[in-house]
């Protein structure tokens, strides 16, 4: 490495030169085509998910289920409810926290206590 100013600019020089004669190999020179592509589906995909959201917002006013809103958007009621569930026109989609579950209180779940009566018995919880 140069040390002395003369040798700092010197070395500049060098660098100046061999950057202006440098001749590229053609055969190493890649097309940037695809990556351009990439950012230009990257942008169109986040102009349709912010068309989306508008959408959404727009069909809730509207008073459409989210049964029916999950539908047009291939998917179940209940994750378009948690994907869009907050949206605001314009505004991030925020990830809302999820309520944990309550476990009842036997243990049981209510479908097998459904499940007993169904079959003529009592639950074990006495209901």
């Amino acid at each position: 490495m140069p040390r002395s100013a003369e040798e700092i600019l010197a070395y500049a020089d060098d660098l100046a030169r061999r950057f202006e004669e440098h001749k590229p190999d053609p055969d190493r020179i890649k097309d940037a085509r695809a990556l351009r592509d990439i950012a230009s589906a990257c942008e169109r995909r986040a102009t349709a998910e912010r068309d989306v959201v508008a959408a959404v917002v727009v069909a809730r006013a509207e008073g459409h289920s989210w049964a029916a809103i999950g539908a047009m958007l291939g998917t179940s009621g209940e994750a378009a409810r948690q994907r869009y569930g907050t949206a605001k026109p314009g505004a991030p989609k925020s990830k809302a926290k999820a309520r944990p579950k309550r476990k009842p209180a036997t243990g049981r779940s209510s479908s097998s206590k459904v499940a007993d009566l169904l079959r003529g018995g009592r639950s074990r919880s006495g209901v």
